[in-house]
């Protein structure tokens, strides 16, 4: 699409965009279909999607349902649009990933990829709601883009995970891939579930922290420096 709409704003990236029947939109037709996923990202920041109506997003986008239908065929082909971005939106995670794990460089590195990830989660809280009710139901373009989106991140722990196996004796026995996995699934369930422990008196800074402190012994095999790394290190 031309531009994606990320949840909870109205913040856009330029794509490709294509129409309902295929066609490339003009100027003005990609405007309004950008208009109309924006509308989409913030109904859903206040809407469960299962009630979310063509005519709501319409009137949000100040245009018509007829509008709608030149676009997209149904909201959830919206909806998909949206969670398309989500793999581009984890692009950043990689390269925090693949920053330094050297010394307490590494402890730094494992606070900024925690920290990273809770806020692209964030941003993305709405979109991921619905791509992980759709995923636990079975539906299979919803599993496909949420793989996708944590791909990038899954790939790239597992790529520093064999590096410090390669250059060290450390946690030699664990598999790269298999360890990647379980470490997103931590941070990604964490994240999902964020207002449910603060609700249980379980501070952000001490999830971030915790699990901070299990990447950083994941990758490196060793015991995290005391306390939080200091910014600008």
């Amino acid at each position: 699409m031309n531009e994606r709409a990320r949840s909870g704003d109205s913040r856009v990236v330029a794509g490709p965009a294509v129409a309902g029947d295929r066609r490339i939109p003009g100027r003005r037709g990609q405007e309004t279909r950008d208009r109309l996923l924006v509308s989409t990202s913030a109904l859903l920041a206040k809407t469960s999607w299962r009630d979310i109506k063509i005519i709501d997003i319409a009137k949000e986008a100040n245009t018509s349902p007829a509008t709608f239908y030149q676009y997209f065929e149904n909201i959830e082909q919206a909806i998909l649009e949206l969670a398309e971005g989500l793999a581009g939106d984890a692009a950043r995670l990689a390269e925090l990933v693949q920053g330094s794990w050297k010394t307490d460089q590494g402890w730094t590195t494992a606070y900024q990829v925690i920290e990273g990830f809770m806020d692209y989660w964030e941003r993305n809280r709405y979109i991921f709601r619905v791509v992980d009710l759709a995923t636990e139901e079975g539906d299979m373009r919803f599993r496909g883009l949420r793989t996708r989106a944590l791909n990038a991140i899954t790939m790239a722990l597992s790529s520093v995970i064999s590096q410090a196996q390669a250059e060290s004796e450390v946690l030699t026995d664990l598999d790269p891939m298999a360890t990647a996995g379980v470490l997103v699934a931590m941070m990604a369930n964490v994240a999902a579930h964020r207002y449910g422990f603060e609700f249980w008196g379980m501070r952000t800074a001490s999830l971030v922290d915790s699990q901070a402190r299990l990447l950083y012994w994941s990758i490196t095999g060793c015991i995290p420096p005391t306390g939080s790394p200091k910014r600008g290190e």
